[in-house]
């Protein structure tokens, strides 16, 4: 059974940090592309941060770029976004999810697996 388990979501103040997680097992992970996605309330699913299998290559959208970044850790199949000088539009769930093969960047049609989601608040 797949499962991809968020981690590290809560409150933080504007200009905070917060760490999300992911934990991913029931399929080979070292193969798969993974993302970060956030959905705010009221907005579309948007595409954030995503990485390569061997972690070469990484793509940021223009909202989060310079600010967040997405690692991974295949030996332990865990997925991480490091959230840095956040602000209060960055509320949202913070979703991680899975791809193999050819992906379109960013876009939610070209994962498969998706997890339950992290709720992050940005808030003083």
């Amino acid at each position: 059974e797949v499962q991809l388990m968020e981690s590290g979501g809560g409150l933080v103040q504007p200009g905070g940090s917060l760490r999300l997680s992911c934990s991913a097992s029931g399929f080979t992970f070292n193969i798969y592309d993974m993302a970060w996605f956030r959905q705010a309330p009221g907005k579309e699913r948007e595409g954030i941060a995503q990485i390569s299998p061997g972690s070469d290559l990484q793509l940021y959208a223009d909202s989060v770029k310079g600010r967040f970044t997405i690692s991974r850790d295949n030996a332990n199949n865990t997925v991480s976004l490091q959230m840095n000088l956040v602000k209060p539009e960055d509320t949202a769930m913070y979703t991680c999810a899975a791809a193999y093969g050819p992906t379109v960047p960013l876009s939610t049609t070209s994962y498969t697996y998706w997890g339950q989601g992290a709720q992050v608040t940005v808030a003083s």
